[in-house]
């Protein structure tokens, strides 16, 4: 697995997935990647900027503080919320 060169991009043909997540704070989680990377997440942005309620309605701090990592992803439910892991590892949520 390569990663580019002190970048935060993940390299072409790259597979890489979440090992583990850890709540930091309100909307923040630190996400470890299976190539020893990790990042820490501010999705709050994102939920406020959405139109969609059911996006929204994971600015309930108790709902989203239920997230998962199943089979190598990040998610919510049953992926009622979940982002491709390429843009977590870019942190452009």
């Amino acid at each position: 697995m390569k990663l580019a060169a002190r970048s935060r991009k993940l390299a072409r043909n790259t597979v890489v997935y979440v090992m583990r997540a850890k709540h930091v704070s309100d909307y923040k989680l630190k996400v470890y990647f299976s190539d020893g990377a990790t990042r820490t997440i501010d999705f709050e942005p994102f939920l406020k900027s959405s139109q969609n309620p059911m996006i929204r309605a994971f600015l309930d701090r108790a709902r989203f503080a239920e997230f998962a990592v199943r089979d190598g992803d990040l998610m919510w439910g049953e992926y009622d919320l979940c982002f491709p892991i390429a843009d977590l590892y870019e942190n452009k949520v």
